[in-house]
């Protein structure tokens, strides 16, 4: 029997959650909103991707920035003052947006705003994880942390939509409301644990000599001690190849559903069927993480995902294809809970900032480039063969997994520091 229910018993660990939810219910609204305010006031599609696409590369590179901050600073206090300043940000956004003030320039001063201050925060709440979840528990905190973010994600688009019918200036006041719970929790997190003491941090580094606080050379290093880990590194790369295969199969097959002269509708009940599946697959994860190794799913979650990209090539119609999205994604919260969750066992603590942030920001570069993969490839080559080209994406992945020992035999929660231990004493020190 899983020793689960202690998960919810750890005061510090629900603190954490309620601050993250806040967080993460603020920035779901807001990239709900964002596109369809800009286009809106300006009727311009090509705006409403400017703002995007800015908003894109400003979180990318703020993201690593993040990181490194997060290794150098107190995680509590840095996610606390991130969550107030997307508080002060949401409040200034409902009053410009009372006022009448929404435009083009707004939107994309708001973008930048809340795209930075998530990329220069955000990686110091999710390292501050590991110092108040003990290791035996980190695969189910992982896959609560997943359930969670499905539940935003199919509740997100309904209550955006609701609170825009009333204006914009509501999706400010939900988004300062979000913000300031985040504040606060952070704040009592503080208060119940500690505000953290990175210099203690680093006795777990590996990284020898307090030289002068420089950036790149901190990035560096954690890219270095990452990529040394033949764990680590292919499964982040794996992750990597199977984001850009799966996302850009399944927008190929959504843009050919809108083409074959479907209507919106059919597509929102067909992305509504692929939520439910993650979030059912989310509801499962605390399940399946102690008890099948994170390897074995991760081998698993790919070779669905591959299955289902194979399936679109040959399967055209909207229910089928609603099928095969939802069987690609329902192993895809267990997937990530137990990767990340071993990935946080694993790393020191005075580089897990980092380390996540590459991740991170590995898996935003993918994203952007699915629909280009679809749009482009649908326009040039044709559905089927675009198809294919996402197929062999996730083939790759599929077999980079397969040959990979160090990555295939991951255990399950219980036995992760254990295996990690055999890789830290090959490392050779970074520094």
């Amino acid at each position: 029997m899983t020793s689960s229910p202690r998960l919810w018993r750890q005061a510090p660990y629900l603190l954490w959650l309620t601050s993250d939810t806040g967080k993460g219910l603020a920035s779901t609204l807001f990239n709900f909103a964002v596109p369809l305010l800009a286009l809106v006031v300006t009727g311009d599609p090509a705006q409403a991707g400017i703002i995007a696409a800015v908003g894109t590369v400003v979180r990318l590179l703020t993201t690593l920035a993040g990181g490194v901050l997060a290794d150098r600073h107190r995680r509590i206090v840095m996610m606390t003052l991130g969550a107030a300043l997307g508080a002060v940000a949401a409040g200034a956004f409902t009053v410009a947006a009372l006022a009448g003030r929404v435009d083009f320039a707004m939107l994309l001063v708001f973008e930048v705003l809340l795209a930075a201050l998530g990329g220069l925060f955000n990686p110091a709440g999710e390292a501050a994880l590991k110092d108040i979840v003990p290791e035996s528990m980190m695969g189910r905190a992982q896959a609560a942390n997943q359930g969670r973010d499905a539940a935003l994600q199919l509740a997100g688009g309904p209550i955006g939509g609701m609170l825009l019918a009333v204006g914009g200036w509501l999706i400010g006041a939900a988004m300062f409301v979000g913000a300031l719970v985040s504040a606060v929790a952070g704040w009592a997190l503080g208060r119940r644990v500690g505000w953290g003491r990175p210099e203690a941090a680093d006795a777990d580094a590996p990284q020898a000599e307090a030289a002068p606080a420089n950036a790149l050379r901190e990035l560096r290093e954690g890219v270095r001690w990452l990529f040394r880990r033949p764990d680590l590194s292919t499964g982040t790369v794996v992750a990597t190849v199977i984001n850009l295969g799966l996302n850009a199969g399944i927008t190929t097959m959504i843009y050919a559903v809108l083409q074959a002269g479907h209507s919106e509708a059919t597509i929102g009940w067909m992305m509504a069927a692929s939520g439910a599946s993650m979030l059912v697959g989310a509801l499962v994860a605390p399940t399946l993480v102690p008890r099948i190794g994170a390897g074995t799913l991760m081998v698993l979650g790919i070779a669905v995902c591959t299955a289902a990209i194979a399936g679109g090539v040959f399967v055209e119609t909207p229910w089928g294809i609603a099928l095969l999205v939802s069987g690609a994604v329902f192993l895809l919260p267990a997937l990530n809970a137990a990767f990340s969750g071993y990935t946080m066992v694993a790393t020191p603590t005075a580089l897990i900032g980092r380390v996540n942030s590459v991740g991170a920001v590995l898996a935003m570069g993918a994203m952007p480039l699915s629909p280009l993969v679809a749009g482009f490839g649908l326009a040039w080559a044709g559905r089927s063969s675009t198809l294919l080209s996402s197929l062999t994406l996730c083939a790759i992945a599929l077999v980079m997994a397969l040959l990979s020992r160090p990555l295939r035999s991951i255990p399950a929660e219980a036995r992760w520091a254990e295996h990690a231990k055999q890789f830290d004493d090959a490392e050779v020190p970074v520094g």
